[in-house]
């Protein structure tokens, strides 16, 4: 068993970069602080599952934009092409399987 307090892990910075919570068994969990205007390029990956926490951005999959805020849970499948854009402060996590 592992507790992770995420309130305690965010940090925001001139240049977005995540911040990995979890990387084993097959999981990796990166907490995802963004400041308005910072952003992750679309890039394949594998299954994901995203959660935003707080704030608003806009999310590219397979090159379609979606608006997602606080509250919002988005499924993406192995292999599209995913990516996130803060619109405002934004505080996310996603799970990826890795396995």
């Amino acid at each position: 068993m592992e507790k992770i307090t995420l309130s305690e892990r965010i940090q925001f910075g001139p240049m977005f970069q995540p911040q990995i919570v979890r990387n084993a068994n097959g999981l990796k969990v990166p907490l995802i602080c963004m400041e308005p205007g910072q952003f992750i390029p679309p890039h394949p990956g594998g299954t994901g599952v995203f959660y935003i926490m707080e704030g608003k951005g806009t999310m590219t999959i397979e090159g379609k934009e979606v608006a997602v805020s606080a509250g919002d849970m988005i499924f993406i499948e192995k292999g599209e092409a995913r990516g996130i854009k803060a619109v405002e402060k934004l505080i996310a996590f996603a799970i990826h399987f890795t396995g």
